[in-house]
């Protein structure tokens, strides 16, 4: 199937009794041992509902398997300690999400674990590699200045040095890129954002070959962190959307990034459509779309950002991303607020960046509201 068709299609799981066309969903945390090889409960993420999603997002990333779990963190922290044991080593980029930074940070020392941060470029994350390294991390495009990873090259890195190669797509979702396609060893959803679509659902999801998802299986059976019944509806009736959803999502990123390109009180925007972007011809070869994701850095003569945020009267400041609804925030004051201040202005992250998630509104509306809120 075609992804678009996968994405109404994979997975589903037809009540042979009524022969309706969604999954049904099945309330139950407690099933008759007898009639299965593997018991099935819940926490040891095999029941039918689990098991319809997965199958479905698999489908979409040319993965053999995956874990649902009920956030992103849940997925990253189970596959950072089922691949690593104390004494290993891990390569990260040094621009990512707050939420992984911290985890990193505050929890991998204490399992003896030891990490580098290194550019989003191979060189730096080769250079970061050292005899105990076991495993390279990225994550593309980063949040939030939307630097993109070759991931081909990444992925051959990976095979010459014997190293697991993870990676977050969250930004990208399926529909814009496939990085098991790349050779990639594992690639990590936070579904929360563009899986579900709709800013009502937690989840996350880690996807790569049948072996490894064993692996992240038994460990997620250790850590709990399973997705139940109603969430799972949830997200296997939003991933019908998908493509739909991100399509648009794409085009009105875009619009937006080329007249904020051009605005007076606009310093400067990320997104790697445009041209102006340092990974645009990296993006251009490995993306199908570009995403819905965008920042911008307000002129100095610009309104402070927290006037700018209210001034708005469509697009809501909110936390998150990935939304049907276009959202805006302060990264350095939300999802990098973690991140030490040094390390933040290295990165090229201020009080003045903006990140925006962009909808599935009409463009010209959402465009109206920003010039007149700037």
């Amino acid at each position: 199937m075609k992804p678009e068709t996968a994405s109404v299609h994979a997975g589903t799981r037809l009540d042979p009794n009524t022969r309706g066309v969604n999954t049904p969903i099945y309330t139950s945390s407690a099933f008759d041992y007898r009639v299965q090889e593997e018991p099935v409960y819940p926490r040891l993420f095999n029941t039918v509902n689990q098991q319809a999603v997965v199958a479905k997002l698999a489908a979409l990333e040319s993965a053999e398997d995956g874990v649902l779990f009920s956030s992103g963190m849940g997925a990253i922290s189970t596959v950072f300690l089922t691949l690593l044991k104390a004494g290993d080593h891990v390569v990260l980029q040094d621009q990512i999400y707050g939420g992984t930074y911290a985890f990193v940070a505050n929890l991998l020392e204490r399992a003896g674990i030891s990490y580098s941060f290194a550019a989003p470029d191979i060189a730096s994350l080769r250079a970061a590699v050292t005899p105990a390294t076991r495993m390279v991390y990225v994550e593309s495009p980063a949040n939030p200045l939307l630097q993109v990873v070759d991931l081909q090259a990444l992925a051959a890195l990976g095979q010459e040095l014997g190293i697991t190669t993870v990676i977050d797509s969250t930004f990208a979702s399926p529909v814009n890129q496939n990085p098991l396609r790349f050779g990639l060893d594992v690639v990590i959803h936070s579904g929360t954002k563009y899986l579900g679509g709709h800013s009502d659902l937690c989840c996350g999801v880690a996807l790569g070959n049948e072996a490894l998802m064993g692996q992240v299986r038994q460990t997620a059976t250790y850590l709990g962190g399973s997705l139940d019944a109603q969430s799972c509806y949830l997200l296997e009736r939003s991933l019908k959307t998908l493509h739909v959803r991100v399509q648009r999502q794409n085009e009105n990123a875009l619009f937006l990034a080329r007249a904020l390109e051009r605005h007076p009180k606009v310093q400067r925007v990320y997104y790697p459509g445009l041209e102006s972007h340092p990974s645009h011809g990296v993006a251009r070869v490995q993306m199908r779309g570009f995403g819905g994701m965008l920042s911008f850095e307000l002129a100095a003569d610009a309104a402070a950002p927290e006037l700018f945020l209210d001034r708005l009267q469509l697009i809501q400041p909110a936390l998150s991303l990935g939304g049907v609804e276009t959202t805006i925030c302060v990264p350095a004051l939300t999802s990098h607020r973690n991140l030490p201040v040094a390390e933040r202005e290295r990165q090229g992250l201020t009080v003045r960046t903006i990140r925006l998630s962009v909808g599935i509104e009409n463009a010209e509306d959402l465009l109206a509201d920003i010039q007149s809120a700037l």
